[in-house]
């Protein structure tokens, strides 16, 4: 069950597009869960969609409910690198502005309806026919890399890694200012912002989220800006924008978490997913990916004064 309280940005909305924004849903699929009885309003099963909150009411949404989605199609004008695959998994290589796989708002032109076109049997493994193979989040403006699973027993045995934090990433970020301490951990906890329901934000009662930072690099021009090699010991939603912005340091180009802050000339987040490390879910054994950073993240350091 997932149950919000209305904040201050939604109060007067209707039902329907706040169930829609809580179950990351199309406002037709948000109407089918109410008829369904899916939702309930301050401990009452709602009747209609078209009813309007006000701030402080609860939402119960039971995602059991759900209807059932249409299938992602294959779809091979989709592109997408590739540095390592075999017959349990394929790690990729995401461009930045590439939505892993479908949701509201995203319904094609996806990695996952890219990965179908190229390799078809990855329909039906995992638990969520909407995201086959799928065992680990990357946002959609970072770039870098993802393991996705070929089989059953492989996206077991990769979920479970990323539960219990044995599967570990880097991640290569540029923030703006220098970080009084040159190494930390961000321990604080990640959950949905209240008073805006689609960005994350540290709260009190979120989710266990942990994340060291490392400077590797300070910039002075065109703005003193700060590069950071970071590793997730947890992946939640946005979990790396929302820990850097909330210690005053936001991703340089960060639409969302920026704090409004100029791009510099960048057209997405710098957030790259260098490396990737897990045990392989045949052999056991230890393995190691990586990318260096994209062109146009690498041009900007290029042209960038130290």
């Amino acid at each position: 069950m997932i149950v919000e309280v209305v904040p201050a940005a939604l109060d007067g909305q209707r039902l329907d597009r706040i169930v829609a924004l809580i179950g990351d849903l199309s406002r037709s699929a948000a109407a089918a869960t109410i008829s369904a009885g899916g939702v309930e309003v301050d401990d009452e099963v709602a009747p209609s969609g078209k009813v309007r909150l006000v701030e402080g009411q609860t939402v119960q949404v039971n995602p059991a409910m759900f209807p059932t989605p249409d299938l992602p199609a294959p779809e091979p004008a989709v592109t997408f690198g590739v540095v390592y695959e075999d017959e349990a998994i394929i790690v990729v290589d995401k461009p930045a502005g590439l939505v892993v796989h479908p949701g509201a708002g995203n319904l094609d032109g996806t990695l996952v309806s890219g990965l179908l076109a190229r390799y078809p049997e990855i329909q039906g493994v995992g638990s969520d026919p909407v995201r086959p193979g799928i065992v680990h989040r990357l946002d959609a403006g970072s770039s870098g890399l993802l393991v996705v699973a070929r089989t059953d027993e492989a996206a077991l045995a990769l979920i479970d890694q990323f539960a219990d934090h044995s599967a570990t990433r880097r991640y290569e970020a540029l923030v703006w200012g220098v970080p009084e301490a040159p190494h930390g951990i961000i321990d604080a906890p990640v959950g949905r912002n209240r008073g805006d329901p689609l960005k994350m934000a540290v709260v009190a009662n979120g989710k266990y989220a942990r994340t060291d930072y490392r400077v590797i690099g300070t910039y002075s021009s065109p703005a003193l800006v700060s590069r950071l090699e970071c590793r997730l010991e947890t992946g939640r939603t946005h979990q790396i924008r929302v820990h850097l912005s909330s210690i005053n340091h936001p991703l340089v180009g960060d639409p969302v978490y920026g704090q409004r802050r100029p791009t510099l000339g960048l057209k997405r987040p710098f957030l790259h997913a260098a490396e990737l490390a897990f045990d392989h879910p045949l052999t056991g054994e230890r393995v190691t990916f990586d990318s260096s950073l994209p062109a146009d993240l690498q041009d900007w350091l290029d042209a960038a004064e130290v």
